[in-house]
């Protein structure tokens, strides 16, 4: 039985630390609390109060988090129950209905954590399968009812669930890699066995941007792929028809794949996961592409050696992972993004267009261009910025909750 059945149990803030949570930013962490709640049960609701017994706030906790509270209400008189959770995946669904119908076969994020203000929960949708991912310890025994939900509303033919290990870890929780979940007629709940040929392989088929791809929900990242950059793949390859591209950090294959498609006249793909390349290569064979070439090297060493041999490139696409997952990295993360984009300046003639991304939340836009500012400073050339781009729709941020507003992507031209 969930802990929701039981009373909500009162914690208080330090003097000072509530002003955040009036403005409904979701995350308390621990040191902003005067009573920490180690005593209680993951998952247990609490309410939160500042330091001179005002209410604030209700939401749940994770005794093993210094992410300690999740809060999902901000009004005394609404429950943190199942029907919560059940009204909030309606709205997140109804959400990305606002602006279009769905595409059956193509994929989309149906709910962001955050953003559709259910901290802790992600759910993609790949044609017919959903790739759900709990990153919140304290979501986790409301679990069934959340699965059971996005079952009944949605009728999709397989759900995979994942926790992957770096947010177990923090969390306190076990991982999952890749877990079947499915309903029986009867109503029932059983898991089948991971990777069971005889169940679900993990490959789900699925269309975008006009190619027909696959992801493996159950050995792919996370809820299996990244839709978020799906239409600055459409976009960006628009700059690339007759062009020489290289994509950088391309997994498995998102930019390369679209301006190759586009009329690119090559591509070359450089990823350091091989998996991620066969991925990408079989991507390409299936949708008939042969002007695209994948080289398997860390992007900081394949540009430097491109540039010490001379190479050139109409176009370049910088899409690396995240490189600040707290604020003590965001010094470090932002010397990482001006020596790569450092490196891929060097290889643009004048004219050529720098396609520049960051996953990082913590890094913000301003510091992001301001780093890009630099790097022309440092390289001697004027850097103009095109187009500034976020995520697709169905990544939508939450005003209370600036660190969802995380994907910079910034097409520019070098002179």
């Amino acid at each position: 039985m969930p802990p929701a059945a039981t009373p909500s149990t009162t914690l208080r803030l330090r003097p000072g630390r509530h002003f955040p949570f009036l403005a409904r930013h979701p995350w308390v962490h621990a040191h902003a609390m005067a009573e920490d709640g180690r005593d209680l049960a993951c998952g247990q609701v609490v309410d939160l109060i500042d330091h001179d017994g005002n209410w604030v706030a209700r939401g749940i906790i994770n005794p093993n988090s210094r992410l300690r509270v999740r809060l999902y209400v901000f009004t005394s008189d609404v429950s943190i129950d199942e029907t919560l959770w059940r009204e909030r995946i309606d709205a997140a669904i109804a959400r990305r209905r606002l602006n279009s119908t769905m595409d059956r076969q193509a994929a989309e994020r149906l709910i962001f954590s955050e953003s559709d203000l259910i901290s802790g929960l992600i759910v993609d949708r790949y044609a017919d399968c959903l790739g759900v991912q709990f990153t919140a310890g304290a979501l986790l025994p409301w679990r069934e009812a959340i699965l059971r939900h996005l079952h009944e509303v949605l009728e999709p033919r397989q759900i995979v669930v994942k926790v992957d290990e770096r947010t177990a870890k923090f969390e306190g929780m076990e991982p999952e890699e890749g877990t079947v979940w499915s309903a029986t007629a009867a109503g029932e709940i059983p898991q089948a066995d991971v990777g069971n040929p005889t169940e679900f392989t993990g490959t789900v088929h699925y269309q975008q941007n006009g190619l027909q791809l696959a992801v493996d929900l159950l050995g792919g990242q996370k809820t299996g792929g990244y839709l978020d950059q799906r239409n600055n793949h459409a976009v960006a390859a628009g700059y690339c028809h007759g062009r020489r591209v290289l994509d950088v950090c391309c997994y498995t294959g998102g930019f390369g794949l679209v301006a190759a498609k586009a009329g690119a006249a090559g591509v070359v793909g450089v990823d350091s996961s091989q998996i991620a390349l066969d991925a990408a290569a079989s991507a390409a064979a299936e949708n008939g592409i042969e002007n695209i070439e994948f080289i398997r090297k860390d992007c900081f060493d394949a540009l430097k050696q491109m540039g010490e041999q001379g190479d050139r490139f109409d176009v370049v696409v910088l899409d690396p992972p995240r490189f600040a997952g707290s604020r003590k990295q965001v010094d470090s993360a932002i010397r990482a993004y001006r020596r790569l984009n450092g490196l891929a300046v060097d290889l643009l003639p004048p004219g050529g267009i720098l396609v520049t991304c960051s996953c990082s939340g913590r890094v913000s836009r301003a510091d992001f261009m301001n780093m890009l500012l630099d790097v022309g400073r440092r390289r001697g050339r004027d850097i103009i910025l095109l187009e500034n781009r976020g995520p697709s729709s169905d990544h939508p941020v939450a005003a209370s909750c600036p660190e969802s507003d995380y994907l910079k992507c910034l097409i520019c031209q070098v002179m």
